[in-house]
């Protein structure tokens, strides 16, 4: 069985990406990896890009199962062996049960890591989770197999972390094949950038959604309105909306910026207090996650572009008195970049979550303020 340490790269109740049996939506990606691979022309570094929850990791787990499962393309062969046509690995195949179990010896997956003196995910990828694939390289090249390393962000490293990169793509060990799986490519290195080939995955469409859900066994049922409009074509997002009890989450924070700018402290605290607890760092994520939407939306309906579809009860009443002009959109617009940026920063520094929430939304309430 796969081991029991945190693991920042799921979804709670969700299937781990390793073990999801298809990737939805994204045919073009995977097509242009396998015609790499035909061709002999793979490269050391690919670069999966695209927005959160849209099947990047779950690409990722599929490439690092067939180079593992599948012989070197042969240009010599005189007999004319067919060519893969397909990333799919039966998930009876040894390294498919080995991947599945987290005992794959050649491969390795690299993601933030628990602080050991705090007890808590940290919020960024540290050098010493790099450095570890030095140690990976060096015992598992005896057997001459290839190696795949999978790294879960990669703009989640710090800038050492992210130095310690380079050096290893600027001299790739050999027959091994990195994975970097990237939200946002503009926070990587350029340098890194260039010595990766890039796959970029798009958003999904209403019945690849369906589809996607389905497979992670996931009914939205009446919900799927409002989960379809909060993640914003990522399966992921939904997934994790759905399963961490989001829509409820959102609704209670709109209800509580209805009552700005005489913020109710009140349900303010017991808000930070949920969100800031100890063990609940997903939680917290999902509730930056949602104040980012929340302003997102209220900036455009300040800008006289209201959502089309209301994500909780009186959004669009409490939007409406929030962000009547233009001016007020402005406002909100410089407060989700600031607010949100400073609480990132509270974060990396291990600040107190209960508190960093509180601030959050006292911020918010003073934006509130006509004044």
């Amino acid at each position: 069985m796969a081991d029991d340490t945190p693991d920042p790269t799921r979804v709670a109740g969700a299937p781990h990406p390793r073990e999801t049996p298809h990737l939805i939506g994204q045919d073009a990606a995977q097509s242009a990896f396998l015609d790499a691979f035909n061709a002999g022309r793979l490269h050391h570094a690919w670069l999966i890009t695209g927005p959160r929850g849209v099947g990047k990791a779950t690409l990722a787990w599929r490439i690092a199962r067939f180079l593992l499962a599948t012989p070197d393309p042969d240009p010599d062969d005189m007999f004319g062996a067919p060519v893969p046509d397909t990333l799919d690995i039966a998930p009876d195949h040894p390294i498919a049960r080995r991947i599945e179990a987290g005992a794959e010896p050649g491969l390795k997956s690299v993601h933030r890591t628990e602080n050991e003196k705090t007890k808590r995910m940290r919020d960024q990828i540290v050098v010493d989770d790099i450095r570890d694939m030095a140690s990976f390289f060096q015992l598992s090249a005896t057997d001459g197999g290839r190696r795949v390393v999978i790294i879960d962000a990669a703009d989640d490293m710090n800038v050492n972390a992210a130095n310690a990169l380079l050096k290893m793509l600027e001299e790739p060990p050999a027959r091994t094949t990195l994975l970097l799986i990237c939200h946002q490519p503009s926070r990587l290195l350029p340098t890194i950038r260039s010595r990766c080939r890039t796959l970029r995955l798009g958003v999904l469409d209403g019945d690849q959604m369906a589809q996607a859900m389905a497979q992670a066994g996931v009914d939205p049922g009446a919900d799927s309105a409002a989960l379809a409009e909060l993640s914003a074509g990522s399966v992921g997002e939904a997934l994790r909306l759905a399963l961490l009890d989001g829509l409820k989450l959102y609704t209670d924070l709109i209800a509580l910026m209805g009552t700005m700018p005489n913020l109710d402290r009140a349900r303010a605290l017991a808000l930070a207090d949920s969100a800031g607890a100890r063990g609940a760092d997903a939680k917290l994520d999902l509730l930056y996650t949602l104040i980012d939407i929340a302003l997102s939306r209220l900036s455009r309906t300040g800008a006289g572009h209201p959502p089309s579809v209301e994500a909780a009860n009186g959004e669009a009443a409490t939007f409406a008195r929030l962000a009547a002009q233009p001016a007020t959109a402005r406002a909100w617009a410089e407060t989700a970049q600031t607010a949100l940026e400073r609480a990132r920063h509270g974060r990396a520094v291990n600040l107190d979550p209960g508190a960093l929430v509180l601030d959050t939304l006292f911020k918010l309430s003073d934006t509130a303020n006509p004044r």
